[in-house]
């Protein structure tokens, strides 16, 4: 008999067969349930069972036993042996839905029958709790006993080095660096910082030519001639005009005297202002000074110069300019897609064909590369691709395509992998997309 005060547990036995094959002590009261699903307290995977049938429920501190019409059992309560069918007819158990309720004093005991197996039942004192097997104080020994002695020391005396090594370095002062100067360095290292200057080239004298040299020293014994005043009239206008004619815009147009200048060069060999005049004929707006356009003619002029406009710019004569210009003509198509065949309800249609709407235009782009080069491309595509189980497209093949081009096809199926669909179904569903193409009008 159990002492006084020590509180009894659930022991329950498993018969299949006429053999006890499972006996369990619940030290932890909690529901038990017998079935094939393996969340069970006793499984029973090769029988046929249900997946699940609760048999003890722990409620307020108590067990009751729960039992339905089907089931069959027997239970002692004190000196008298009750079987299911009594106590529902006595009203001992409560029905609630489709099962009985018996509360179960510590005293009751009986068996339960489920088919083919049978659980048996009873109150019992609990076993006492199994002492741990432990060694002799003699024979446990302690920590360094069972320490490898050689391993430590070493390990000891590798640390000791290293630590000692450690600290003697970072305590040992450092030398003092002496600063070197420039002068002090060696050859070597002085060329390297200092690399040597290259040697320059020397100049390359050019002689001029006798003739040039004669013709520079006459300019200028003339020039000094005129600035001192001495000598002849004429010889003080030729070097005025001879030195005004090597400066400026003279010099640019070239003077009607002297050597050819910028405009002898494009227009021609010919000099003087006729010949100017009528390599500047049919300009409008544009006019040369002549002599006879200055008052007194002579050099300084003593009359009233005019002036001569440059208006609008024009050439005589009625022909035309043709200025090439490069017209990248836009070349256009249409795209029209009829109602998608879809072939579950998981993917609404019209939801479908407004995510496809909203991309044409990327279908669009593909079709119109290629009616660059073909301008009679038309036809229909049909696209036959899955939407997976994350939204994204799976199998894609071409069913249908008249227009008889490939490239088309290709880039449509490139520009549809990309997408992402707004839906998640339970399985891959097949989609069947029409698109048909046709030159803008």
């Amino acid at each position: 008999m159990s002492s006084p005060g020590t509180e009894k547990i659930l022991r329950v036995a498993l018969v299949q067969g006429h053999k006890i094959t499972e006996e369990r002590h619940f030290r932890k009261r909690h529901d038990i349930t017998v079935g094939q699903d393996s969340k069970n307290t006793f499984v029973i995977p090769a029988s046929n069972l249900p997946e699940s049938i609760p048999v003890f429920e722990h409620k307020g501190g108590q067990y009751h036993l729960v039992f339905s019409e089907a089931m069959d059992g027997r239970v002692r309560l004190g000196t008298a042996d009750v079987d299911f069918a009594s106590l529902r007819d006595q009203g001992l158990a409560k029905k609630r839905g489709p099962v009985y309720i018996l509360p179960l004093p510590e005293t009751a005991r009986g068996t339960v029958r489920l088919g083919e197996v049978t659980l048996l039942f009873q109150f019992a004192t609990p076993p006492p709790e199994p002492k741990k097997t432990e060694l002799p104080e003699t024979l446990q020994g302690s920590l360094w006993q069972s320490m490898d002695r050689l391993f430590f020391t070493i390990l000891a005396i590798s640390l000791l080095f290293h630590f000692g090594g450690a600290t003697f370095i970072a305590m040992t002062p450092k030398p003092a660096e002496e600063e070197v100067e420039l002068d002090e360095l060696p050859d070597r290292f002085a060329k390297v910082l200092i690399p040597p200057r290259a040697a320059e080239p020397e100049p390359v004298k050019v002689e001029q030519g006798t003739e040039q040299k004669e013709e520079k020293k006459e300019d200028k014994d003339t020039s000094k001639k005129a600035e001192k005043g001495g000598g002849d009239p004429a010889a003080k206008k030729a070097a005025l005009a001879n030195k005004v004619a090597s400066k400026g815009l003279l010099k640019i147009l070239g003077s009607s005297g002297g050597g050819g200048g910028a405009f002898e060069d494009v227009l021609g060999g010919g000099t003087g202002a006729g010949d100017i005049a009528s390599a500047l004929a049919g300009a409008g707006g544009v006019g040369v000074a002549t002599a006879d356009a200055v008052g007194g003619g002579g050099a300084k002029g003593g009359g009233t110069g005019a002036v001569a406009g440059i208006g609008d710019l024009g050439t005589s004569g009625g022909g035309k300019v043709n200025v090439g210009t490069k017209v990248d003509a836009r070349v256009e198509g249409r795209v029209k897609d009829a109602a998608p065949e879809v072939e579950s309800s998981d993917v609404d249609r019209d939801a479908l064909a407004r995510y496809v709407k909203a991309r044409l235009k990327a279908i669009q782009n593909c079709y119109e590369k290629e009616l660059k080069r073909n301008p009679s491309l038309k036809g229909k595509v049909m696209v036959r691709f899955t939407i997976t189980k994350a939204g994204r497209t799976g199998d894609i093949d071409i069913e249908e395509n008249t227009m008889g081009n490939e490239a088309v096809a290709s880039c449509i199926r490139t520009v549809i992998r990309s997408w992402i669909f707004p839906f998640k179904p339970e399985d891959d569903v097949p989609v069947s997309y029409p698109f048909v193409f046709s030159p803008a009008s």
